[in-house]
């Protein structure tokens, strides 16, 4: 593989080109007008513009983008994540193209790209999924039925697709025949595909998800878990690895469940399952449900690299080349603890709506432990055409405690000027005490946040930055004092590389 096209933009294209140019790959940039002096255009080797603006001009035109790979001698095409990523139609055709496709078979984003799909292969395999049906509703009698048998409240939810469209929650009897009618609604005008099915609505999760990673010779690993519980209108804005509420057995018991979900759809490459948990009961006891798998990268990736080290772009072009997996489930461990903040360019005081504008100032933080995957410069526009995801704010420390001042020291040297973002919102957030003591599910937002938040957020910064400082130094101490009565201050490697041949 010596050249790979990025059917992406953005902080995405410029991840994967890094990871390309350090394993000696070339790689095309396709860019739309109104991104043609981002970054990502002239840190690629060769630059294409593929069309107008809109996606559905440019960054969705699959066949353009195969035409091109084709004539400018790429071997591969790497779809990130969004637009063409889990577009089975789209990894067909690439592959009829004989060019590779780095991610899973058609055949596996067909499956899990289809929830009612997914859920009957989680079934197959024994994964415990929230109860509810298993395929399409045919109709107001089966819903009225399936709602006595499971009980109220109820989710409806659309088959075909994701992000809460086609989604609704139903609490009464008499409202669900209008929420069926308008959640088929959604689903048509989002996804084209109308079909509905009702699960039981679990009223405080958390939203854990396990990274998996299988090769094209039947070997899988997971990377252990991240947590995703902090939404708004069901888009994840805050993720931590690992999760605060996982014992080591559960966390075993998740990972074995999640390999045996891609295995189920003959999966390969990296992927996501991600599940439900019920945060009702301590430690083990935890319920947890399958919810979907998700077949690409995910945009939180990196905080599974900073906890074990490994290169999940890497590992996808290695398993797409048909090399096996680098590592094995032994030589896999959690070292530290990691935080990533999606800054993207809306107004928390206008309830998240998206915001657009010049980039007039824009300055990164730094400094140990502070990663920043991002796509823009100052002086850039944002546009109104994309997604309004700016950079990742990824910091790892030692341990929690030091991930979350390390997350607030940086937020305080991110810059920017000319529009709105989620900075002064990602700060609150790791302040409050309900995000410090590991004790929130995926309603933290509409439980605890408004907007004066924002106003008052500084001095109750300042006084959690004290205290962060504080447990650190009593860590500090006790580690020293251990080391310094103990024969064995050795570590051991978090992870050694093995070679499978």
């Amino acid at each position: 593989m010596r050249k790979i096209l990025i059917a992406n933009r953005g902080e995405i294209a410029l991840r994967i080109m890094r990871s390309a140019r350090e394993m000696g790959i070339q790689t095309v940039a396709i860019f739309s007008k109104a991104d043609r002096k981002m970054p990502f255009v002239r840190f690629a080797d060769e630059a294409v513009l593929i069309g107008e603006a809109p996606s559905s001009q440019s960054y969705l035109m699959g066949d353009r983008i195969i035409e091109t790979a084709l004539r400018l001698g790429a071997d591969a095409i790497h779809p990130g994540y969004g637009f063409l990523s889990e577009n089975d139609a789209f990894a067909r055709k690439v592959a009829e193209a004989g060019l590779v496709f780095i991610g899973p078979s058609a055949e596996s984003i067909a499956v899990m790209g289809n929830k009612l799909a997914a859920k009957q292969a989680a079934a197959r395999v024994n994964v415990p999924l929230v109860p509810g049906t298993q395929e399409p509703l045919k109709g107001h009698p089966e819903a009225v039925a399936v709602g006595k048998e499971i009980g109220f409240p109820l989710l409806i939810k659309a088959a075909a697709g994701g992000g809460g469209k086609g989604m609704r929650v139903v609490h009464r009897e008499e409202d669900l025949d209008e929420q069926v009618r308008l959640a088929k609604s959604e689903a048509m005008s989002a996804f084209g595909d109308d079909s509905v099915f009702i699960e039981k609505y679990v009223g405080s999760p958390r939203h854990i998800e396990i990274q998996v990673l299988g090769d094209q010779h039947g070997n899988y690993l997971y990377l252990f878990e991240r947590e995703c519980s902090i939404q708004r209108r069901h888009q994840k804005v805050i993720e931590e690895a690992p999760s605060s509420c996982l014992t080591a057995q559960g966390r075993e018991k998740m990972g074995r469940c999640a390999i045996d979900v891609a295995r189920a759809c003959g999966y390969y490459g990296a992927g996501t399952v991600e599940f439900l948990v019920d945060d009702s009961g301590p430690g083990e006891e935890l319920h947890f449900y399958f919810l979907e798998m998700n077949t690409r990268l995910q945009v939180e990736h990196p905080v599974t690299e900073l906890i074990t080290g490994l290169d999940l772009v890497k590992e996808q072009i290695r398993v797409a080349r048909g090399e096996r997996l680098s590592v094995s489930q032994e030589d896999l461990a959690i070292r530290g603890h990691a935080i990533e903040l999606r800054v993207c360019a809306e107004d928390p005081l206008n309830n998240f709506l998206p915001d657009t504008g010049v980039l007039k100032s824009y300055r990164l933080p730094a400094g140990p432990g502070v990663r920043v995957d991002d796509g823009y410069e100052e002086g850039l526009e944002v546009p109104v055409f994309y997604d309004s995801l700016l950079a990742k704010l990824v910091v790892w420390g030692e341990n929690r405690e030091e991930a979350i001042a390390r997350m607030v020291r940086a937020i305080g040297e991110y810059r920017v000027s000319g529009i709105q973002t989620t900075l002064a919102f990602g700060k609150w957030a790791v302040c409050h005490q309900a995000f410090r003591e590991g004790h929130f599910n995926t309603h933290f937002i509409e439980k605890y946040f408004e907007p004066a938040c924002l106003t008052s957020s500084e001095e109750d910064s300042m006084k959690v930055a004290a205290l962060l400082g504080t447990l650190l130094w009593e860590q500090a101490s006790q580690s020293s004092s251990i080391a310094s009565s103990s024969p064995d201050t050795g570590t051991t490697a978090w992870r050694r590389r093995r070679n499978h041949s």
